[in-house]
């Protein structure tokens, strides 16, 4: 399956509601070396998501956090985006560019039209620093709403 870049940002916006419970529901759980866990998460507009989270039990800055598009009908599942943590370099074969440092890939028309995985291209970050912190800015970039429980008040 390819995706557009119009495709690929219509789905990154589109609202996708957090359960009021999701805190717990995402709590690593130990795997062979290291922690994971998911969440299924169906948007506004019907689509379906699953955040996919993974720690490394040995370094804490080996980490992913994805947000995955499960197209209808099947099992498949397509990575918007990652944000992965200080833990290797990472090369963007287009651009010819090499860098180790905290990174974000998103899903690319262009990466996939050469036959590359959807979300080969990666951009360093210096918005994140931990695990949590990336959870966070995954979920501000990518269309999230907090539940009304957790929404900050005015008074």
């Amino acid at each position: 399956m390819r995706l557009t870049e119009m495709e690929i940002g219509q789905l990154i916006s589109e609202p996708k509601r957090l359960p009021d419970d999701y805190r717990s529901k995402v709590r690593l759980r130990p795997k062979r070396g290291h922690s994971e866990q998911q969440l299924d998460v169906v948007g506004d507009g019907g689509s379906r998501f699953r955040l996919l989270l993974r720690q490394s039990l040995l370094n804490p800055l080996d980490f992913s956090v994805i947000l995955a598009y499960q197209p209808p009908g099947t099992f498949d599942i397509f990575r918007l985006r990652r944000y992965n943590g200080l833990s290797h370099q990472h090369t963007n074969t287009i651009e010819k560019q090499t860098f180790y440092d905290f990174h974000i890939h998103e899903a690319t028309q262009r990466y996939q039209e050469l036959g590359e995985s959807e979300d080969t291209y990666a951009s360093p970050t210096d918005r994140y620093a931990d695990l949590q912190q990336a959870i966070a800015c995954m979920l501000t970039d990518c269309g999230f709403i907090l539940p009304a429980t957790l929404q900050p008040t005015l008074f």
